[in-house]
């Protein structure tokens, strides 16, 4: 969920690569969840590495998306939105890493920066891909994110602030991958 300062075109990117992509954020995001809610009432080191990795996905299928869109469109500027998103959830693993000392409010309002800020830019990308279709569920997840982001934040103040929403915003996020790729199956044919 993510946002880019100046309008510059992104690559269309390549359905096929974009449905199988989606299919295992949809996968990762089910598995993520369920661990998170086992292990997730205190922030033991597994609970840390399941938080870390999380963003860490993201910067590896935004580096998927964008290879695959340069390879769809040949000689098209980088994907900026895509790049941002590498970046800011680059940025939010180490914030997370950091926060994790500090305990669970820091936790969550590093959490809800990053789905935010990820959040707008998930929708930039997502709108100048209209064309490619399926594109309705990621403009509502980027959106759904940035309302989330702004409930961790809050959440964050709340007595007895817990993790368990982290887990509910994941598996949300998957099912509007899951519901993309399906779309995006759809639109190919």
């Amino acid at each position: 969920m993510t946002t880019a300062t100046t309008p510059v075109p992104v690559a269309s990117g390549d359905p096929s690569t974009l449905r199988r992509l989606h299919l295992a954020r949809f996968g990762f995001a089910v598995v993520w969840a369920l661990l998170l809610l086992v292990v997730g009432s205190h922030l033991g080191p597994l609970t840390a590495a399941l938080l870390v990795l999380y963003p860490l996905v993201d910067v590896a299928a935004a580096a998927v998306d964008a290879r695959s869109s340069r390879a769809a469109t040949p000689g098209a500027r980088s994907a900026v939105g895509l790049r941002a998103t590498m970046t800011i959830s680059a940025l939010a693993a180490i914030g997370l890493a950091v926060a994790l000392s500090s305990g669970i409010p820091a936790v969550l309002r590093v959490w809800g920066v990053w789905a935010v800020v990820a959040g707008v830019v998930q929708l930039v990308v997502a709108i100048r891909r209209r064309s490619l279709g399926g594109q309705g569920a990621m403009i509502a997840s980027g959106s759904i994110s940035v309302l989330a982001g702004v409930a961790f934040v809050l959440m964050a103040s709340a007595a007895g602030a817990s993790l368990a929403g982290l887990a509910g915003y994941a598996l949300l996020g998957g099912i509007f991958f899951l519901v993309s790729a399906l779309r995006l199956g759809r639109a190919r044919r």
